[in-house]
């Protein structure tokens, strides 16, 4: 990795960043170089794959009679040959057997001996050379080689340079030769400042690209800004929510909300984490999330103050009661984040990065710095009073919301009443009718790059001059490109803000430029431009498939096992079960819309498990608290006052996540549009899915009976009534 950072460098750009990953069977490396241009991409590419092994070998002494007689073989030499021109710059090729050096450690030189190199110019003929230098032990024996076969001496054969197998030279001998040394070649003089740079790194095992991103300069600040744009109106509009809802409390929480970002973004740059766009989108979302802690303990402080504490007493008890529900609600959202540390790659790791850091943040601000705030009014004397309490929007109500959400009579069908009332048949008819169609698309059809392998392009044109028919563009650049029916994949996808289109195409194998040349071929006045392009091996393809359906399973056992260790067994059923739901449901969603799936796709999958699995928790939490303080009626009746306690702060709560998603869905670009899409809708399911299916699953599983959690309740109804 030190060797490919040497040969980076050498390109002058600001800031690569070169990472190592393994998996079991493989090492890779992660090269993200900024800044480049497009033959500069094609020079680094190069440069990243030449493996520079240089050798000295020597002629061997029947050279030239097994040449004369056209010998194809001579024992123990390899028949090489290489290019020269002659005195009227006409080239021809000469040939020779070469002999290595390698099976005598006292004679061998090669490129590990060389200390540095770089190009120069022959003052006669201007040809490029390249001029090297070797080490101590390297000059003894190259200057040992040189002498013992120079001309004139007992034995003068070519010296022969070998580069990754291919002959470059064999110039004859003049004198001894110690510590430097030039190589001549048919090359460029920016063909010998390459070859320099790699010589002065040399790799000792080749290198394969087996994955390449590559994103236009011009995308990629405009993406970022409207990124930054993004933050910037979620930020603007989750704060105008909570000051106009929350009012005095609204500034507090607005105040935790600034300085959440702020530790955000002090921690990432003490990191020195490089801040990409899925990154900014976890920004984006952590807007969102931030406020959840400080809506939980404000609804929870105004449900004390309605049992009649004074306001001192109200936030006392409000973040003592609020802080469990809290703990446990993060607790398995980071269980997702942390996945996606550990099983993502590049930007989807980074967007792990920065949600994990955000979640740890919000906890901090929403119970220690907003805590502080109040406790500090409260001193000064400054609030406490009932006006105070209005000016808070903390004056306790007395009308609380009777929504049925759970209806269960025991002695009729279990499954009947929890799995097919409407309100849960009309999700599971949307799966059945997504699952439908992805297998009449097919499969391979709905699966990105990422997944599939091959390569995909996002490409512009000029919108106002044509109206591209993907289906007959497709046919077209399928015949001309000879890729066959299963060969390419054409969509169009819309910058919401803007209304521009953008093309995007997936194939298995062709080349990127002859793409968009024929494309410009078929529509000479659309000007296409390539944006960006994604190529994915099959090896890597096949990985980020094991490694999603890994960080899936290993997300669900993780909530599996929390939430049966903190609660009991049948809650954590009906919350794994819910978030299946979530996952499904969602993702059929998003295949019905005609959108393919890839690695950040996957990053928006495992948040949705993290933000529903939040909303379920809470919810549970209070069934669990009310099951112990004894509370009357059936376990239907308990489950159903959980529900409308808790209603409030969840529709606070995903009505501002989705304010800041939708922000992002709607000002940052193309390139997150498939992303902030799937996490919008991950939202709404998410949250219907917590009070309609996770409550309905726990509810079934016992029977409509209290589960044994619960504090004994006297006179209450063994039977059941219908809420």
């Amino acid at each position: 990795m030190a060797t490919i950072r040497k040969r980076i460098d050498k390109f002058g750009v600001s800031e690569p960043i070169i990472q190592s990953s393994s998996n079991d069977d493989e090492d890779h490396i992660i090269i993200q170089i900024p800044g480049l241009s497009k033959a500069d991409r094609d020079r680094a590419r190069e440069t990243i794959q030449k493996i520079a092994k240089l050798e000295f070998r020597l002629e061997h002494a029947r050279s030239s009679a097994a040449i004369d007689s056209r010998e194809d073989f001579v024992p123990g030499a390899d028949l090489l040959s290489y290019t020269l021109k002659d005195e009227d710059k006409q080239k021809y090729t000469r040939s020779l057997f070469v002999v290595t050096m390698e099976d005598y450690p006292e004679k061998c030189v090669s490129g590990k001996h060389i200390v540095d190199a770089g190009p120069i110019r022959d003052p006669i003929s201007g040809m490029a050379k390249i001029s090297f230098r070797l080490d101590g032990e390297g000059a003894e024996k190259f200057g040992n080689i040189t002498d013992e076969h120079k001309v004139g001496g007992d034995d003068p054969r070519a010296l022969c340079i070998v580069l990754d197998g291919k002959l470059i030279s064999a110039p004859s001998i003049n004198s001894r030769i110690a510590s430097r040394g030039e190589i001549s070649g048919d090359f460029t003089y920016e063909e010998a400042r390459e070859l320099a740079n790699s010589l002065e790194n040399p790799l000792e095992t080749p290198v394969e690209i087996i994955e390449e991103r590559e994103v236009d300069p011009s995308l990629g600040r405009e993406s970022v800004a409207k990124g930054f744009t993004a933050a910037k109106y979620g930020l603007i509009t989750v704060a105008v929510f909570m000051l106009i809802y929350y009012l005095l409390c609204g500034v507090v929480a607005n105040i935790a909300l600034a300085l959440n970002i702020l530790i955000l973004m002090g921690v990432l740059s003490w990191f020195d984490a490089t801040l990409t766009l899925p990154g900014i989108a976890g920004v984006v979302l952590t807007i969102g999330m931030a406020v959840d802690a400080n809506v939980l303990i404000f609804e929870r402080i105004r449900e004390e103050l309605r049992t009649g504490k004074s306001l001192k007493g109200a936030i006392a008890s409000g973040y003592e009661k609020a802080f469990g529900t809290i703990f446990d609600a993060n607790i398995t959202t980071l269980i997702a984040s942390v996945i996606l540390i550990y099983m993502g790659k590049g930007p989807v790791q980074g967007f792990g990065v920065t949600l994990t850091i955000g979640i740890l943040t919000s906890m901090f601000t929403a119970l220690v710095a907003t805590r502080l705030v109040l406790d500090l009014l409260l001193n000064r004397g400054w609030i406490g009073s009932e006006n105070s309490k209005r000016a808070m929007h903390l004056r306790p109500t007395t009308d609380l919301p009777t929504v049925n959400f759970v209806k269960y009579k025991v002695g009729t069908s279990r499954v009947k009443n929890a799995f097919l009332s409407p309100a849960v048949l009309v999700t599971w008819v949307l799966i059945l009718c997504s699952t439908i169609f992805v297998f009449n698309r097919g499969w391979d059809k709905t699966m990105g790059v990422d997944f599939a392998g091959g390569q995909s392009l996002m490409m512009s044109f000029d919108n106002d001059k044509v109206s591209i028919e993907t289906k007959k563009l497709q046919d077209d650049l399928s015949t001309k490109l000879s890729m066959g029916d299963e060969g390419l994949q054409a969509g169009l996808q819309s910058d919401q803000a803007s209304g521009e289109q953008v093309l995007r195409l997936s194939y298995k194998k062709g080349d990127a430029t002859t793409v968009v040349n024929e494309l410009n071929q078929i529509h000479p006045e659309a000007n296409f431009t390539l944006l960006s392009k994604d190529l994915v091996g099959p090896s890597v393809s096949g990985e980020i498939q094991k490694s999603a359906l890994v960080a899936t399973v290993l997300a669900l056992f993780g909530i599996l096992i929390y939430v049966a260790f903190r609660y009991e067994y049948s809650f954590a059923i009906g919350a794994v079960i819910a978030v299946l739901h979530d996952v499904l449901l969602t993702g059929g969603l998003f295949f019905l819309s005609g959108r393919e799936l890839n690695a950040p796709i996957v990053a928006a999958i495992l948040t949705i498990i993290g933000f529903s699995i939040n909303d379920t928790i809470v919810i549970f939490d209070r069934i669990r608290e009310n099951l112990r303080l004894g509370t009357r009626g059936t376990f239907a009746d308990v489950m159903n006052a959980a529900l409308n306690q808790t209603l409030s702060r969840t529709v606070i709560t995903s009505g501002t996540t989705l304010l800041s998603t939708a922000t992002l869905y709607f000002y940052g670009g193309t390139v997150i549009n498939d992303f902030a899409f799937m996490f919008l809708v991950g939202i709404i399911t998410g949250t219907y899915s917590s009070i309609y299916i996770a409550c309905a699953v726990v509810l079934w599983w016992h029977e409509g009976k209290r589960p044994e959690l619960a504090a004994p309740i006297q006179d209450a109804d063994p039977v059941t009534v219908q809420v």
